[in-house]
């Protein structure tokens, strides 16, 4: 068993990666401002306003992932090759992120192609935080000691679910574009109704 030092080591890494690529979703929007002349601060932020909306988006989503990666850390002690290998899959698409969020705000037009990059990137950190979760899992050694048996895959499993479905439709739907992220709304309400029918099956197994 890896010691505990060595995994808060792997924690401290994935998130100084995190703020590192956080970071860079402005740095486009400051090399805009370099060049402002003589345009006032309202109408850069009109001819900006899509890069504007992009960079939010991405914030709010990468704190999202960080915080979510934050909760599923708070009872683990120690790692394992699964594990890395999800929480270097997901570091990947959390550091690709800003490439897309340029990409929307550089785009003039509804391009279909640069929603399915974007909205593929946050599947396939979805993905590898479901890998993450389920190392967790899988492995009770992982946790500390009095929570093991605890954890569950129900919060990666349906942000993986919702956000495969944001794709596809993103994809078959492209007037809908970021629109389908909306999806994800369902998540906090079908996580309750799996909590709840684990629940009311362990208290029919009594």
């Amino acid at each position: 068993m890896r010691s505990e030092s060595a995994f808060r080591r792997l924690v401290n890494f994935s998130d100084a990666v995190v703020a590192i690529a956080i970071t860079l979703l402005i740095l486009p929007l400051v090399d805009s401002a370099s060049s402002i002349g003589s345009m006032g601060v309202g109408e850069f932020f009109k001819d900006n306003r899509a890069r504007l909306f992009a960079f939010a988006l991405s914030f709010a989503v990468i704190g999202s992932f960080w915080w979510a990666q934050h909760k599923m850390f708070e009872r683990v002690k120690s790692y394992n090759a699964v594990l890395v290998w999800g929480m270097f899959i997901w570091l990947f698409s959390i550091v690709f992120l800003p490439f897309p969020t340029e990409l929307i705000g550089s785009t003039r037009e509804n391009s279909t192609t640069v929603h399915e990059i974007y909205i593929g990137t946050l599947l396939a950190a979805a993905i590898a935080t479901l890998v993450q979760q389920w190392a967790i899992v899988r492995w009770p050694a992982l946790q500390e000691a009095e929570y093991r048996g605890s954890a569950t895959i129900d919060a990666a499993g349906v942000s993986a679910v919702l956000m495969s479905v944001a794709f596809v439709v993103a994809g078959l739907a492209p007037s809908v574009g970021l629109w389908a992220l909306l999806v994800l709304l369902l998540s906090t309400p079908l996580e309750r109704l799996l909590r709840a029918r684990r629940s009311k099956r362990e208290t029919s197994r009594r």
